[in-house]
């Protein structure tokens, strides 16, 4: 993990984003957490209530060497809706908004180009996707990790949970058909 990048994106739940990114070839780590709100150190309970201003979003550890940021990105909104504002399905609010949170300037240049790119690839369509928390090329959206039960949510608990069970298996299915050279379980 020495030529370990990050990434920090939101996608509606982060339970859900999790699980793609974990079935990403060159994703080392994944880290489910809040961004991008004002109250320092909010609970889940206090992100989901929508006060907070944070989105639910996970930091993605990288291997630039196998999966580019550019990669990174397309995969993040290929898995989601990206024409949802302020919501992924049932799950209302700004706390699952789709945005990227950028670490740096070249970061904000690679999130304008993929949704550029995406929405070029689905005329007719405008991805809502927001690119947020940098200023002067600085990071300045404080990344808080989300509690230890929310790590690894789908490998446990998810697997159990029905809300999981209806949403990850076809963003995962998504994943292996449109991203099958990318992802760890291949072609669904």
């Amino acid at each position: 993990m020495a030529n370990s990048e990050q990434a920090i994106v939101a996608g509606g739940c982060f339970w859900c984003t999790e699980a793609v990114f974990r079935d990403v070839i060159g994703v080392e780590t994944v880290e489910s957490g809040y961004i991008g709100g004002t109250v320092p150190n909010p609970t889940y309970k206090q992100v989901c209530s929508g006060e907070t201003g944070h989105a639910e979003a996970v930091r993605i550890a990288f291997d630039p060497d196998t999966i580019s940021l550019a990669e990174i990105y397309d995969v993040f909104l290929g898995t989601h809706d990206p024409t949802q504002l302020n919501r992924q399905g049932n799950d209302v609010g700004t706390q699952y908004r789709s945005a990227i949170f950028p670490l740096d300037e070249a970061q904000h240049a690679e999130a304008e180009a993929a949704i550029a790119r995406w929405n070029a690839e689905h005329e007719g369509q405008q991805a809502v996707t927001t690119i947020e928390g940098l200023s002067g090329g600085e990071q300045t959206a404080e990344w808080y990790p989300a509690e230890d039960y929310h790590q690894e949510y789908w490998e446990g608990e998810g697997q159990r949970n029905p809300y999981c069970l209806a949403v990850i298996p076809p963003k995962i299915m998504k994943l292996r058909k449109s991203f099958a050279a990318k992802a760890k379980g291949g072609q669904a």
